[in-house]
């Protein structure tokens, strides 16, 4: 399709209502229509079930089940090392650097507002401004639950409503702001290399987007919404441990504060990466 085409057709599109009925599809239990729409979208894909607990793609009790499965004990093995930081998703690399003058880099002739991307809080992105930030892009075919790159401890969980454009190369190369526009969660975990924000991204019928912890958190309602946790409920996960899943995939963002990280030589756009392999070091 011609991207102009694609881009126009996005903006014309009622993003919220497509991507809800997605998601009701994609519950559904009926066999007649679940089982031949999941073998269609494996080989359409070519998702590897070889890896999956269950590989058997038919045998999960709804498409959404087969999208977020686990995977078989050992087939991700989490980089070892105190001051190793591990990938967060399977995926790839969209853009990844530094945070320049409070903007982030997208693609050629695109980039948006830290501020912006963490909900519009001057405290949260003071902690990252001057830091590194990295885009990792998940497709349809590959694993979908995110994981932690380092052990951390939840500060709050901050919930901000907006669009449902598609994150693919297309659409990050054309539409403004499009992380920063996107319904998305961020995450804010206190970690070894301080302040860490896992910025979960929505996307044109991803149906839901949920943590280990509250469960799904969006679709709720359209206003953003702050979590704050304490010392009374603690939420502390160890690097590599899952901390949440797309039902239909998308983006997630990392962000570290200024001289924090590095990321790992030679990660690029379009690098391909695994969850727990070798993504950068604390510096």
């Amino acid at each position: 399709m011609n991207p102009k085409l694609f881009i126009f057709l996005q903006y014309i599109t009622p993003q919220h209502l497509l991507s809800r009925t997605a998601g009701w599809l994609a519950e559904t239990r009926i066999g007649g229509i679940k089982n031949p729409f999941t073998r269609w979208f494996v080989e359409k894909y070519d998702v590897d079930m070889s890896e999956a607990q269950e590989e058997d793609c038919t045998a999960y009790t709804c498409f959404n089940d087969f999208f977020t499965r686990a995977l078989k004990d050992g087939a991700r093995p989490i980089v070892e090392g105190e001051n190793t930081i591990a990938g967060c998703a399977d995926g790839a690399i969209s853009q990844l650097g530094e945070i320049h003058n409070g903007r982030i880099f997208q693609a050629k002739g695109q980039d948006y507002s830290l501020l912006e991307l963490v909900g519009g809080d001057p405290e949260v992105a003071a902690q990252f401004t001057g830091g590194k930030f990295a885009t990792v892009y998940l497709s349809p075919k590959d694993y979908h639950r995110v994981h932690m790159p380092l052990d951390g401890v939840l500060q709050r969980m901050i919930y901000v409503p907006g669009d449902l454009f598609s994150v693919n190369t297309t659409t990050a190369e054309n539409v403004p702001r499009l992380f920063a526009r996107n319904e998305r969660l961020v995450c804010i975990f206190d970690t070894a290399a301080g302040p860490m924000a896992m910025i979960l991204v929505g996307a044109m019928i991803v149906a839901a987007i949920e943590t280990v912890w509250a469960g799904q958190v969006a679709p709720i309602k359209r206003k953003i919404t702050t979590t704050r946790y304490d010392e009374q409920k603690p939420v502390a996960l160890k690097k590599g441990e899952e901390m949440g899943r797309f039902k239909l995939g998308s983006t997630v963002v990392l962000l570290f504060g200024a001289d924090k990280v590095n990321w790992l030589e030679g990660l690029t756009a379009e690098t391909p990466v695994k969850m727990g392999e070798h993504f950068g070091d604390l510096i």
